[in-house]
């Protein structure tokens, strides 16, 4: 069931009125069957699959805790990863493959019918397997010990509000907190509601509303021309960011209905002053991820200046195939991993692998977000021939620019009181946003008087509600991932 669903809202209450009346030694059970329901409620397989990689680990792990010898443990680090990594490769590239055997056989015109087989990814395969490996890659580098209770080590596979699209949990942050005792705290609770209504307004204000003009734009590139490209661009920007952090503060908030603290996934990441920062601040459960277990073992930044570069590129690219197997993901991938680079060679280092502390200026933020909205072309086109064609006819008649602006307005096909409406949704993440780097913007309202932050409340809730979709929810978008 989707976040944004009726069913996920009538499942939550229930759950939540049910746990704090079960007694705290069977909670981690309540949990572990609500997790399986949630998941089973998208698909029956999809539970086996999710069991399958619970059991396979816990058991590697165990077997790996146990090995007296180097080998011994790299055979069982090994027995786990491998298998996980296929399956991933499976999923990312069948159905791609069997769409270009189809165009061969178009091109071809051959006597044979088109593959019709179609290979869905599992919703939420790669976040779950993520956090299996890196529980396994944890344990075999002696960070933290095996889990012998497959009931707890089960819900942290699972645990259904971070199961989906994270944040990518960490064995040694999650893994206590199942077992603690947590009666019911009003605050926390009162807390996680709110956070769970700021990204319900991020995802059902802002990204679901900017996805229809993006998706009428990107979806026929080669009807359009000039500076409706770069606005749409630049509200696919703001699209997939609401539509992702939206599902975070859901997820995080959601947990903390049950007193469970899940990492921060986004920090203002459009108020960063180079890509550096940007990837800091932008899905930072994955981010890290990828640091820890791609970019350091291959040597991270403790190598040669040549070396430094290579690790940054590879792990960019394994992002990049990560979101996908099409060129389009890659190429994205390669890009962010070039632009570090180039930060890396201007920005100089000490002996010991410090950057040098540098003065910042008010024009690398827009420079840093143009960058960005330049990579997101290349992320949403759906192909890179669209991305070219898009690239290519960025300034198109931009030499007239009463026409390039008027050509605009008219392909948008945006109402003046809809615009009205989006730009100030936008004004209001942006300040959320800003206040967000010094404040807890939640935890300073939450302290306001009673007449200040109810009507805020109200008005926050209207306005989801009048904006809700009527009918089928809509996906996130990182569950394609």
């Amino acid at each position: 069931m989707l976040f944004n669903s009726v069913s996920f809202g009538i499942f939550i209450i229930i759950i939540f009125m049910l746990y704090y009346l079960v007694p705290h030694k069977y909670r981690w059970v309540f949990l572990l069957a609500a997790s399986y329901v949630f998941y089973v409620n998208l698909h029956i397989g999809y539970g086996i699959l999710l069991f399958a990689t619970t059991l396979l680990t816990y058991i590697l792990a165990l077997h790996l805790e146990k090995a007296q010898t180097a080998a011994a443990k790299r055979h069982c680090l090994l027995g786990g990863i491998l298998p996980l990594v296929l399956i991933l490769l499976f999923y990312k590239t069948a159905s791609p493959v069997i769409d270009r055997i189809n165009l061969w056989i178009d091109a071809g015109r051959l006597t044979m019918q088109p593959l019709t087989v179609r290979i869905l990814l599992p919703a939420g395969i790669s976040f779950y397997f993520f956090q299996s490996m890196g529980y396994l890659i944890d344990v075999y580098r002696g960070k933290i010990r095996a889990e012998h209770h497959f009931g707890f080590y089960a819900l942290f596979v699972s645990f259904f509000p971070q199961l989906l699209a994270g944040p990518i949990g960490r064995a040694d942050s999650l893994l206590p907190q199942y077992k603690k005792e947590r009666p019911f705290d009003y605050k926390t609770v009162t807390y996680g509601l709110k956070l769970m209504t700021w990204g319900y307004f991020k995802k059902l204000v802002i990204a679901d509303v900017f996805a229809g003009v993006v998706n009428n734009i990107y979806n026929d590139v080669h009807a359009y021309v000039g500076l409706v490209f770069i606005v749409v661009t630049v509200m696919f920007a703001i699209e997939i960011y609401c539509d992702f952090s939206g599902y975070s503060d859901i997820a995080i908030g959601c947990a903390k209905l049950f007193g469970i603290d899940l990492m921060t996934n986004f920090k203002s990441p459009y108020f960063s002053f180079s890509i550096r920062e940007f990837w800091s601040r932008w899905h930072i459960s994955l981010s890290t991820w990828f640091r820890d277990y791609v970019y350091i073992p291959l040597g991270g930044n403790r190598v040669s200046r040549p070396r430094h570069c290579l690790n940054l590129l590879i792990t960019f690219l394994v992002s990049g195939f990560w979101h996908g197997s099409s060129l389009t993901y890659i190429l994205w991938g390669g890009i962010h991993g070039l632009l570090q680079i180039i930060e890396t060679l201007i920005y100089p280092k000490t002996r010991k692998g410090v950057e040098v502390k540098r003065r910042r200026h008010w024009w690398q933020l827009p420079i840093t977000f143009i960058l960005l909205c330049f990579t997101w072309i290349f992320f949403r086109a759906n192909s890179l021939q669209d991305a070219v064609w898009i690239i290519s006819r960025l300034f198109w008649d931009a030499s007239r620019p009463g026409s390039y602006l008027q050509t605009a307005i008219i392909c948008l096909g945006v109402s003046f009181v809809a615009a009205v409406g989006m730009s100030l949704s936008v004004m209001v993440l942006a300040a959320y946003d800003l206040l967000s780097m010094k404040h807890d913007v939640i935890d300073v309202l939450s302290k306001q008087k009673f007449f200040i932050r109810w009507p805020v409340y109200v008005l926050f809730l209207v306005i989801i509600a009048l904006f809700a979709p009527k009918g089928v929810a809509t996906e996130f978008i990182y569950f394609q991932f």
